[in-house]
């Protein structure tokens, strides 16, 4: 395969119209013919693989000489085993039900007339992204599933990889007869500013920024399009004085298992004052023999000088990396409060075995998930569930937590008369 027919790309306009033309003839096509678009959309991935993996050497070679981040560079890293979870993805995307015209119940009546909803697709959806080469493959799933189009915007450190990833992807929905505009890439370097593509309400119906806070905060601020916004990271665990210290050293470490992006990490822990000295020692001694940075605030550090000062201004942001930093607060309320004022609002947690503090934090916590005793991990593909996800969303509009399906449709409601008036 050749990414040559990307040398010239098309400008955001041009592309988003293409994407607006294709929109309305896949809203038309049948669940089972775009089922087989996704199965040809995975197995060119498949076949592809070498090739698609020798495009991602050229950016890593290329990226670490421009000094990209390391977190962005472990992004950036394609491997087998990331290629073959986006094929499997979309495989299994094909095996579910169609999201889309299923009638439902409506929520209201009108005499003399019938009334059921439906989900529709939206039409158009960007995703402007940095690293994460296969999260474009997924995403072109979760639209083509949902009978929605794509427009890729990548960042100019993956353009080899994406541009190889779409080449494969555009040659799986030609193959299955699906409309030429389904898929689109706007190479980083070439096809004009991110604020020329989310300002095109006109056609993209829906924007999705993936990646660090700076980027999404950057589409968020330009966008007139509607934007659901992407979280990753900066998400607080209160660790009761009865909670397991077990317990709050698995969720701390399996919420960073997430791959390859740690999505729900738990990154920043309060304990109660009362907490023991013993059991604070041995998880910071836990978090470091597994390659952690610990962290603590003023008092922390006072108490125990091996710990590593955070800063004011790190209580609100997301390290995205291997560190965790710890605040003492005085009472589960002080807690609450911190956390709903300093978390990133889409997964937080209480490790406790009172259920009257356990109920507490799940009423009081501002959050799209909130997790009691259990571990936020993050899946993309869940083991036992019959969906797949994008990411996790904290904004209170379009949709709120899991960006799955039906984050992708809209509802459209249909009133049947019966000819009296």
């Amino acid at each position: 395969m050749t990414t040559d027919n990307l040398n010239s790309p098309l400008l955001p306009m041009d592309a988003a119209l293409q994407a607006h033309l294709a929109s309305l003839e896949l809203a038309q096509k049948k669940g089972p013919d775009r089922d087989r678009g996704l199965r040809a959309m995975a197995e060119a991935l498949k076949q592809n693989a070498n090739y698609i993996l020798e495009a991602n050497t050229l950016d890593l070679e290329a990226s670490r000489e421009m000094a990209v981040p390391d977190l962005v560079l472990e992004w950036l890293k394609l491997t087998p085993e990331r290629i073959q979870a986006a094929v499997q993805i979309l495989n299994r995307l094909s095996e579910l039900g169609d999201p889309i015209r299923r009638a439902m119940n409506a929520s209201y009546h009108l005499e003399h007339s019938q009334i059921y909803s439906q989900l529709m697709p939206l039409g158009v959806i960007a995703l402007v992204y940095e690293g994460f080469p296969q999260l474009g493959a997924i995403a072109a799933g979760l639209c083509i599933k949902s009978g929605n189009c794509l427009i890729l915007r990548g960042g100019s450190e993956s353009f080899h990889s994406n541009a190889a990833i779409v080449e494969c992807l555009q040659a799986g929905v030609a193959k299955a007869g699906l409309p030429v505009g389904c898929v689109q890439l706007l190479p980083a370097d070439q096809g004009g500013s991110i604020r020329d593509l989310v300002t095109l309400e006109q056609f993209v119906n829906l924007v999705i920024p993936y990646g660090r806070p700076s980027l999404v905060q950057q589409v968020m601020r330009q966008a007139t399009a509607p934007v659901l916004k992407s979280a990753m990271g900066n998400c607080y665990l209160y660790w009761s004085p009865t909670g397991s210290l077990d317990l709050a050293r698995f969720v701390i470490l399996d919420s960073h298992q997430s791959e390859p992006d740690p999505v729900n990490a738990i990154e920043k822990v309060l304990i109660h004052r009362t907490q023991k000295p013993s059991s604070l020692a041995m998880l910071w001694n836990s978090l470091k023999e597994k390659g952690f940075m610990v962290k603590g605030d003023a008092e922390l550090v006072r108490d125990f000088p091996e710990l590593i000062l955070a800063g004011d201004g790190e209580w609100s942001q997301a390290y995205l990396t291997k560190t965790v930093a710890f605040k003492v607060v005085d009472s589960l309320e002080e807690g609450i409060g911190w956390i709903n004022d300093y978390s990133s609002g889409h997964a937080d947690c209480i490790v406790t075995e009172s259920y009257q503090e356990s109920r507490q934090f799940a009423l009081g916590i501002n959050s799209a998930s909130t997790y009691v005793n259990a571990s936020p991990r993050f899946y993309r593909q869940p083991k036992q569930a019959d969906t797949i996800f994008l990411g996790m969303s904290n904004q209170k509009g379009h949709r709120r937590g899991v960006i799955g399906l039906e984050s992708l449709t809209t509802v459209k409601h249909i009133v049947q008369g019966n000819g009296v008036f």
